[in-house]
């Protein structure tokens, strides 16, 4: 049975390598791969992980996680852009267990502490162009095109660009 939690230290490990399967399964065909590796190496580092898990706040609500026999699935994360804006900012599974609704209940869960903790009304999220996992899986639950801009983390010469949605929650 899989359970959602909020993630603690025993989960550090488990939220790198889904984090970073999830990337590279994600942006292998988009990105090129000293993009994906620059992006692992500063987000899903097992020191920033650790940080993350243990430290939470308004900007920054901590990791949940989808565990199933000791085993993290997948990863999400979330945080305050202002005083009724929410920002979904990580979103990860297992390759290997997609399609099985456990993204879904990761959203749900951000989303219910977006509401309840930090009383957001409206939920954003960015979507890397040409990201075709991540894209249907906003827009079918209720995300709506808002525009685009320079990808995260762009270097001199890489024009990757984001897609914003959002959704009133």
């Amino acid at each position: 049975m899989i359970h959602i939690l909020k993630a603690n230290e025993d989960h550090v490990k488990g939220i790198r390598k889904v984090c970073s399967d999830g990337n590279w399964a994600t942006y292998r065909d988009i990105y090129a791969k000293e993009y994906i590796e620059r992006v692992i190496e500063e987000f899903y580092n097992e020191e920033r992980i650790l940080k993350e898990v243990t430290t939470s706040d308004q900007n920054w609500g901590g990791y949940f996680v989808a565990i199933e026999n000791d085993e993290v699935l997948g990863a999400g994360g979330g945080g305050m852009m202002n005083e009724t804006e929410a920002e979904l900012y990580v979103l990860y599974l297992d390759p290997s267990r997609r399609n099985e609704g456990i993204g879904t209940r990761l959203l749900d869960a951000i989303t219910q502490q977006q509401k309840e903790e930090f009383h957001a009304e409206k939920q954003w999220v960015s979507v890397q162009q040409g990201n075709q996992k991540g894209i249907p899986f906003y827009e079918a639950r209720g995300f709506v095109f808002e525009g685009e801009q320079d990808g995260y983390g762009n270097k001199d010469g890489e024009d990757y660009r984001s897609l914003r949605y959002f959704r009133f929650i």
